[in-house]
């Protein structure tokens, strides 16, 4: 008797665990009240529930603080990517001093447009695409995949070519660096989960620092660097024209406005959350400044003064060397790799983002098999693609590096319209909706972007 009341016992617990497994295994598969998919797939991870006991631990701000870290300072920092060295180089190799003060005034308008979209994540719980999708329609929604798309493909070339030429500093062809730089990313993006993905891209964006240390290794001019970061030089030609529109598109990029919002969503960051959000987003965004200026100003305190002009950022690290020494070449080399890497899985990631927002399907780096496909698909997709282009012989990158920049300043003002609609709307934020002073910030802003794009095509059509 006894015997058989253990083994009923037994067999009973052993019903238990079956029902449990069970359980889970259609919780898995069903979402939870009606949830995105992407949420579900924060469920199986655990990363939504540790982000929500963090905040609610009561274990101090810098808790807090880590909780919601990573989208300003990976958003912001991969604006300096190869296409934005290459950028802020030949602005400080052409023209020196003279026009370092869009730097500045750029990352003015990233902190307030990066800060904005970040809200409207937090409050919609949707990404750019997908809020656009919601509020204006479905073909809307494809138009701005589409032009995404069309200016981030150039860009997603740019950082592949970052990566050939930070190789070729080491007498690595294109054709190798290039395809073994896909392959790694794309391993770490496809088969990490979205905290591992994310330490991964933090690491390497520290390597950003490096431009700093060159800047002071240059030993600029001080005062002419603080009179000419503060106050406005207009360009005495086109080319300073294309350089500014340049600038602005490298530092204020529209595929990093879209990453950001599409990224503090799949974060799970919340109004709750949203005041160290803002911190993030704060230090990202000037961070992302001082090494644009460091870089500018290592340019113009060495190449503009000896009268050299270059065409890449690889050309500004050879430069260098004769006239600042072997390390500031090292550390630029090495700057240049980090930052390649990075934008190089950020770009493809915020354009992934967008293509699956598009066309309804769920975006977030912790989906599960069953959901992955439009996601991962369009991030390998474009990966292959770009690093096809990049390994072609003879092709010129640098005009497609430089050139993808002016694309973006071009494609901006569409983007920071409609983002600057969506934050003023009402029945999209609720009570989360910009503020009156805000709104008139941002359409102050949103004048003097198209005021900078007008003033390059006046300039390019004169010069015809």
């Amino acid at each position: 008797m006894i015997f058989t009341n253990a083994l009923n016992t037994e067999s009973n617990r052993g019903l238990t665990v079956m029902h449990q497994n069970t359980h889970r295994a259609t919780r898995r598969m069903r979402p939870r009240n009606n949830a995105p998919l992407h949420a579900v797939a924060h469920h199986h991870r655990g990363i939504g529930l540790r982000f929500a006991d963090m905040l609610k631990s009561g274990r101090g701000a810098w808790v807090a603080f880590l909780a919601v870290l990573g989208p300003g300072l990976l958003a912001g920092l991969s604006d300096d990517d190869p296409a934005g060295i290459t950028t802020y180089s030949v602005l400080g190799a052409d023209f020196g001093y003279r026009l370092l003060w869009i730097i500045p005034a750029s990352t003015v308008l990233l902190v307030q447009f990066h800060l904005m979209a970040v809200r409207i994540g937090a409050a919609t719980g949707k990404g750019f695409v997908g809020i656009i999708r919601e509020k204006w329609g479905r073909g809307a929604g494809y138009f701005a995949v589409g032009g995404l798309l069309f200016a981030n493909f150039g860009t997603i070339c740019a950082e592949y070519a970052g990566i050939s030429a930070a190789g070729g500093l080491l007498g690595i062809p294109s054709w190798i660096s290039a395809p073994l730089a896909g392959v790694i990313i794309s391993l770490v993006v496809v088969l990490g989960s979205f905290h591992r993905v994310e330490r991964v891209l933090l690491v390497i964006s520290s390597t950003l620092a490096l431009y700093i240390v060159d800047g002071l290794l240059a030993g600029p001019d001080w005062g002419e660097v603080m009179h000419h970061s503060v106050i406005p030089h207009l360009p005495m030609n086109a080319a300073g024209w294309i350089a500014i529109a340049a600038a602005l598109g490298t530092t204020l990029a529209p595929w990093g406005l879209a990453f950001i919002q599409s990224y503090a969503v799949d974060k799970k960051i919340t109004l709750e959350s949203l005041r160290w959000a803002r911190v993030d987003v704060i230090i990202g965004s000037v961070l992302t400044g001082v090494i644009g200026l460091a870089i500018a100003v290592a340019c113009a305190a060495t190449l503009n003064k000896a009268g050299v002009h270059i065409a890449d950022a690889g050309d500004a690290a050879k430069a260098l060397e004769p006239l600042a020494g072997r390390f500031a070449t090292v550390l630029f080399g090495a700057g240049l790799l980090g930052a390649s890497l990075l934008a190089a899985a950020i770009v493809p990631i915020a354009t992934a983002y967008s293509i699956a927002e598009g066309v309804g399907e769920p975006a977030s780096l912790d989906l599960d098999s069953h959901h992955f496909q439009w996601f991962y698909a369009a991030f390998i997709g474009l990966t292959i693609a770009a690093v096809s282009v990049v390994s072609l012989p003879g092709l010129p990158l640098i005009p497609l590096i430089y050139t993808s920049q002016v694309v973006n300043a071009v494609v901006l003002p569409l983007h920071v319209i409609a983002i600057q609609m969506l934050a003023a709307d009402a029945s999209i934020m609720g009570k989360a909706r910009s503020a009156p002073w805000s709104r008139v910030a941002g359409w102050c802003s949103i004048v003097l972007i198209l005021a900078c794009v007008l003033a390059l095509g006046w300039s390019w059509l004169s010069g015809l």
